[in-house]
């Protein structure tokens, strides 16, 4: 007798792992959240007798709400930059590469992440100071008159992003522009469709899954780092990740660390999805204003499809 196992049975063990590490956690810090912290200090890190809003009233406070600011800006200029560097890389990597070189350069693409994290970003630490390596050099060719000033800035912050968060954007999108069909792009270009409007409406369309997959993901990193802030900000480049360990470790305020948390949850939801929002406003505007060159890329698949068959 043959027992039929439910086709969902091989993912009971990766939703009990979720369920244990991602879901049960959360749930304890937005409980936190509504706890008060305890008078006597042998009462415990939270005090949830009576649960309040006033953590989170405390928490959007001006003077909190203009390192949330920073924080999404940070995040968000940083993303920009990434999205703005890392696609030529990897439209590049994806079409102009031959297959030899590809995992050539994606090795050394991703051999920093074999460096410890924290190692990496002190490195910067020399390279940014006063009478660091680049100090000197932009000195010595007269773009500087006197030492670089931009450790412990939000500039500092902003550089240490880009460079640790930039193959979390070129990866992918090499994914999705390595995916496309050459044959769609010799179609559409065979149509009439020249190099400009090829990309409009084949390459770019096509790779937004990629590009919309690496901003998020490096956003949502962004936003909740710890370290890049910690070393290269100083107190000039305070992100809401520091704000939060200072609220639980050093004034031992574990409820209104939650709160911070669950604001800084809500708030990165919130930007994604108006994000995914823009992202689709923009494909459909890129549909409608690329006109006859969308029936190209419709009998550009015809085309790929029927040579397909044939061959």
């Amino acid at each position: 007798m043959r027992i039929r196992i439910p086709r969902f049975s091989m993912a009971i063990p990766a939703m009990a792992w979720w369920a244990a590490f991602f879901i049960a956690p959360l749930g304890a810090i937005i409980y936190f959240s509504f706890g008060i912290k305890p008078s006597d200090p042998g009462a415990g890190v939270v005090d949830l007798t009576s649960l309040s809003f006033s953590n989170y009233i405390a928490a959007t406070s001006e003077v909190y709400l203009t390192v949330f600011q920073i924080t999404m800006r940070t995040a968000g200029l940083g993303t920009l930059a990434c999205a703005l560097v890392g696609f030529p890389v990897a439209y590049v990597l994806a079409r102009h590469i031959t297959t030899r070189w590809q995992p050539i350069l994606l090795f050394l693409l991703v051999l920093p992440f074999w460096i410890s994290f924290l190692l990496r970003t002190f490195a910067w630490r020399i390279i940014l100071a006063p009478e660091g390596v680049l100090s000197h050099a932009l000195q010595d060719i007269g773009l500087l008159s006197g030492p670089l000033s931009m450790l412990d800035t939000n500039s500092a912050v902003q550089l240490g992003i880009i460079y640790n968060y930039l193959p979390l954007m070129v990866l992918p999108m090499f994914v999705a522009l390595d995916k496309i069909d050459p044959a769609l792009i010799r179609g559409s270009m065979d149509l009439g469709a020249g190099p400009v409007r090829t990309f409009l409406s084949i390459t770019l369309p096509l790779a937004l899954p990629g590009i919309l997959g690496g901003m998020v993901l490096t956003f949502i990193l962004a936003s909740g780092d710890y370290v890049v802030p910690a070393i290269l900000g100083g107190a000039k480049g305070l992100m809401i990740g520091n704000l939060v360990a200072t609220q639980i470790l050093a004034a031992q305020n574990l409820p209104m660390g939650s709160a911070m948390a669950v604001i800084l949850i809500l708030m990165i939801c919130g930007i994604v999805l108006s994000m995914l929002m823009l992202l689709m406003a923009f494909r459909w505007l890129l549909r409608t204003i690329a006109g006859p060159a969308v029936d190209a890329r419709a009998l550009s698949v015809a085309v790929a499809a029927e040579t397909r068959e044939r061959t």
